[in-house]
């Protein structure tokens, strides 16, 4: 089955057309194959950047990964905060501990992880708050 050929007609500048002579010498090839494939690559891109077809993404994963690792460092950097401040607050006078001060401090680890918990889920940060705990203690 032959396909249906159709005659266009354009113009190039003097340099374009030398270059399309100069391909279109090698006898495997014609300039009407030349310039269709050269047309249809144009049309299959639709014209999009080169780089953003090479690379685009890529660079979609590398910002969703970064993305991933500014969130997993804002929670080290909450948890990190959060402790601090427990820590001060806890130790300022502290008695050598015991059982009961042991089954205490165990008690307040694990309010300390819910905080933690509750600040991430809420998007509260205590960096740069005034009040120790963000008002939740």
């Amino acid at each position: 089955m032959k396909l249906e050929r159709i005659r266009h007609q354009v113009l190039l500048d003097r340099e374009l057309s030398g270059k399309l002579d100069r391909l279109g010498r090698n006898p495997s090839t014609t300039k009407s194959e030349i310039v269709a494939k050269a047309l249809e690559a144009f049309i299959e891109r639709r014209g999009e950047n080169e780089l953003d077809r090479r690379y685009g993404q890529r660079l979609d994963h590398l910002s969703r990964d970064l993305d991933r690792v500014r969130r997993d460092t804002e929670m080290v950097l909450e948890t990190l905060a959060l402790f601090i401040r427990f820590s001060i607050a806890l130790h300022a006078h502290m008695p050598i501990p015991d059982k009961a001060t042991q089954a205490i401090a165990q008690e307040r680890f694990q309010k300390f992880v819910e905080q933690v918990g509750r600040q991430i889920a809420s998007g509260k940060r205590s960096l740069g708050e005034d009040e120790p705990g963000g008002g939740d203690g």
